[in-house]
This record gives structure tokens, C-alpha cells and sequence, in this order.
């Protein structure tokens, strides 16, 4: 352990003790492992958002941004399946099989992987998954099986706002508690909010005792399609006109409410850390799981219309399920009072980046080598100085391909077709390809992605292939 991290955790500790000599019991637990609040958007765009300029009124996540850490280069997997799995694991995706590189209702991760929420478990934390699974959409490939106390959602990969319906066939009915299904009235946006909030508030009013430390991972629907909110939030967006044609008009309105209704949700959690005196001790995590997507048709059960006009991620180039900027590059930022100054952060982090990161700072050692691929990153996230720099590029897989991103390059290598370099320091946007003048940099950076290939699952694991899809 670094001394400065090693030192910070000893006066914390000296603190705690300090706290039950003076007889404040409710500071006797180890303050140095925070509550976590980690809270997953489902395809926004870059340019949805207020911080970046965007159209959508996110005034919430604006005072978290600007009060704590802009993670200005935080990268995904280009769709859901995999960023979940890399968050989950702390490793590439393509680890654990082809099926977990694309949108899958498979069991993603083996039996008995060790998850970032069955690591907290073991240090006394409580667990809880609220939303969005898309892990695997049996119940038994559920949240629970993998270390989660509580889990609340949905099991697939998305699902109606109001029906909560998925699409036809199998795991059309997938709202459940727990695994075990369930039928609910009302928005799903609102039910997850409301029931991530009275765990939060829950947590808060123990009575008594030390304090338990939490882990509560918000995976929101919002802003996937089908994209719709309630009207109190498309009401914010009276007298905008956001194109001329009123099919498109309406599209990017119920898109602009989702995003401002996401926007409310994440309000009202900090507003419940601040009622119940947890403010302090938490955490606030912030990200997409992959870019947005700019025009798509809904095939899900229910009765929200098409998205002719959708995200933005201008002036990021690409989109959903690409390997450009637009893709990867998402909107993400870290808040914790007193512990993260105001800032942004320049690193490259990588959504693997967060299981070695929060075991570092939470005192978790894997009893075996859990094989991370991403690094912990918290000394670059709290902006210590000579800390930005990566010790190896991220490398995102893709069914067209593969990127390696460093601090300064990123190579695109496809299945098929030439490699392409860019430089996204001086060309953050991705408009001229550097391949043939930089052979030295393809040349490292294709051995990286070589090498970073041949350590993936290539076929499905056996006891999977007769699995539903």
C-alpha cells in the first residue's frame, strides 16, 4: 500500500478510536471503508447532459460534478452486457466468453466469480443491485448468486417504463425482487428510485450500534429505449421546439425527461444521504454504461413509440455499439465530501478501473489472484500528482474489433480492414487517422491488442450452449 494511503488510513483509524473513547458509537466502524453509491445510466450521450453543454436539464448532476471529480476520460465497453461484466469483474469481458462482449440474456460470469459486491460482502458491507441486471435473465443467474444481499429490477437487458415488460418470449416478465417475480404498478424509473431510497434512508436510521457500511448499485433503464417519463418532466421543456418535424419533436422530448427524470432520481439520493447524516461517509459514483444511441426503432412490450430523434454525443464521433469515442468515452464522475476536492480529472479510467480501485481503498484483498485487467486508479481519480499516467493501455473488445487506448494514443484494430491511430490529446474527436505516419506506435499497440486477444474465452462455455438466448 502506498505510504500516503497507508498513513490517511491510520489517522482515520485514530479518529475511529478517538469517536468511542468520546462515546460516539456511530463513528466506531472502520471510516475508511465509505458507503458506495454506484449509480450506472443506461446509453447517455455525451452531449445529454448540462456539464457538456448538452439539451437535457440535469441540474443535480451539475452540483455533483462541479463539487467533485469529473471523470473526464472515463471509458465502457461500446454496449451493456459487457461494461456490467467489467464492472462486476475488474476484467475484459472477452474473459469470460463471446457471449459477454455483446447484449446477452446468458449468464455472463461462472459460478462462484468473485464480484465486486461479494468482495465488500466479505468485509461486512451490505449489498444491494437495484434496476437494471443484464448479467444473465434466469433467476437464478441473478444478482443473488452473486453476492448481492438485495436485488430489485429487472433480470434482462431493458425494459418497457411502464409495462416493465421486456421483448416477447422468454424473459418477457422480468421485474422481480429478489428472483422471485413480481407484478408492479408505475413508472420503473420511479419504483427503482423509490426503492434504492428507502435503503439509503433504512441505512441512515439504525438505530444504535456501529455503523454498517453499504454497497448499492443503482443500474437506472433510464435513458434506454423505449424512452419515455412522466409528463412533470417533459414539462420542463415547455416552449423548446427540438426539430420541426413532430415525430422527431416527440422523440427527443421524451428523451430530454428521461434524462432530466434520471436527473431528479439522483437528486433525491443525495437529498436522503443529507437527511440521514451519511453525506460524509459516502461515495457517489456516476456512469453510463456505453455511449448513446442517436436514432432507433422499440421492439420492447408496451406502448412507447419509436426514437427517430435520440442521444446526442457530439461532438464525440460514433455512437452506441461502436468502438469510436462516442461509444466508449461516457459521461462519469466521482463525489465524496471532504475526501474528493472539486475538479477534473484528465486520466484514462476504464470501467475494470473500479473493483481494484474501491478494493484498495476499502482494505480488500483477494485471498487468490482474481486476474484484474483494470488498475487501481484512485490516486489519479483524487488528482495526485504524477498519477494520471496509465502503467497499460485499456484495451475494449468488440465483435468488429478491438481498441487500445493509452494516455495519448488509441489504435483501432478490426477483424477487418487497416488499423486505424488517433491521437486524442490533440485530436480528442477522432478526425485524422495517424496510422501511416506513426508504424512504431501501430506496430506496440497491435501487439498489445494481440496479446490482449489470446488471453479471451474464444467459445461459449459448455454448460451455456443449449441455453435460451
Amino acid at each position: 500500500m502506498p505510504l500516503d494511503r497507508l498513513l490517511a488510513r491510520r489517522w482515520l483509524g485514530a479518529m475511529a478510536v478517538a469517536a468511542v473513547i468520546a462515546g460516539d458509537t456511530t463513528l466506531a466502524a472502520d471510516p475508511s471503508r465509505p458507503n458506495i453509491l454506484f449509480i450506472v445510466a443506461d446509453d447517455l450521450g455525451w452531449g445529454d447532459v448540462g456539464w457538456h453543454g448538452g439539451f437535457g436539464k440535469t441540474p443535480h448532476m451539475d452540483r455533483l460534478v462541479n463539487e467533485g471529480v469529473e471523470l473526464d476520460r472515463h471509458y465502457a465497453q461500446p454496449v451493456c452486457t459487457p461494461t456490467r461484466t467489467a464492472l462486476m469483474t475488474g476484467r475484459s469481458p472477452g474473459r469470460f466468453g463471446p457471449h459477454a462482449i455483446a447484449p446477452s440474456n446468458l449468464r455472463a460470469l461462472p459460478p462462484g466469480t468473485v464480484t465486486l459486491a461479494s468482495a465488500l460482502k466479505s468485509l461486512g458491507y451490505d449489498t444491494a443491485q437495484i434496476g437494471k441486471w443484464h448479467l444473465g435473465s434466469r433467476p437464478e443467474w441473478g444478482p443473488n448468486a452473486y453476492g448481492f444481499d438485495h436485488s430489485y429490477g429487472t433480470l434482462t437487458g431493458a425494459a418497457d417504463p411502464w409495462t416493465h415488460k421486456y421483448r416477447r418470449g422468454p424473459y418477457e416478465d422480468t421485474w422481480h425482487r429478489d428472483g422471485v417475480r413480481l407484478d408492479e404498478q408505475g413508472n420503473a424509473t420511479e419504483l427503482i428510485t423509490a426503492e434504492a431510497g428507502q435503503r439509503i434512508r433504512a441505512a441512515g436510521d439504525a438505530d444504535g450500534g456501529e455503523r454498517t457500511p453499504w454497497f448499492l448499485c443503482v443500474a437506472f433503464h433510464a435513458v434506454h429505449t423505449p424512452v419515455d417519463a412522466p409528463d412533470e418532466f417533459k414539462r420542463l421543456y415547455d416552449g423548446m421546439r427540438f426539430d420541426d418535424e413532430p415525430a422527431r419533436h416527440d422523440s427527443r422530448l421524451r428523451l430530454a425527461a428521461m434524462i432530466s427524470q434520471l436527473d431528479d432520481s439522483i437528486g433525491r439520493f443525495v437529498r436522503a444521504l443529507d437527511e440521514t447524516g451519511q453525506r460524509q461517509q459516502t461515495l457517489i459514483v456516476f456512469t453510463s454504461d456505453n455511449g448513446g444511441i442517436e436514432s432507433l426503432e422499440n421492439h420492447y412490450v408496451g406502448g412507447v413509440g419509436d426514437s427517430p430523434l435520440n442521444s446526442e454525443n457530439a461532438p464525440l464521433r460514433g455512437q452506441k455499439n461502436t468502438l469510436w469515442e462516442g461509444g466508449t468515452r461516457v459521461c462519469a464522475f466521482a463525489n465524496w465530501p471532504g475526501a474528493l476536492a472539486p475538479g477534473k480529472c484528465p486520466a484514462v479510467v476504464h470501467v475494470a478501473d473500479w473493483f481494484p480501485t474501491l478494493a484498495a481503498l476499502t482494505g480488500y484483498t483477494p485471498a487468490t489472484d482474481l486476474a484484474w485487467d483494470g488498475l487501481d486508479r484512485w490516486d489519479a481519480i483524487r488528482g495526485l500528482p504524477g498519477a494520471a499516467a496509465r502503467a497499460k493501455p485499456v484495451c475494449i473488445v468488440h465483435s468488429t474489433g478491438r481498441a487500445v487506448i493509452g494516455d495519448r494514443w488509441k489504435l483501432i484494430a478490426r477483424t477487418k480492414g487497416s488499423p486505424q491511430l488517433y491521437d486524442l490529446i490533440a485530436d480528442p474527436f477522432e478526425t485524422t487517422d495517424r496510422a501511416a505516419e506513426e508504424p512504431e506506435v501501430v506496430a506496440s499497440y497491435a501487439a498489445i491488442a494481440a496479446a490482449d486477444a489470446a488471453l479471451d474465452l474464444p467459445d461459449l462455455p459448455a454448460d451455456l450452449r443449449d441455453a435460451a438466448l
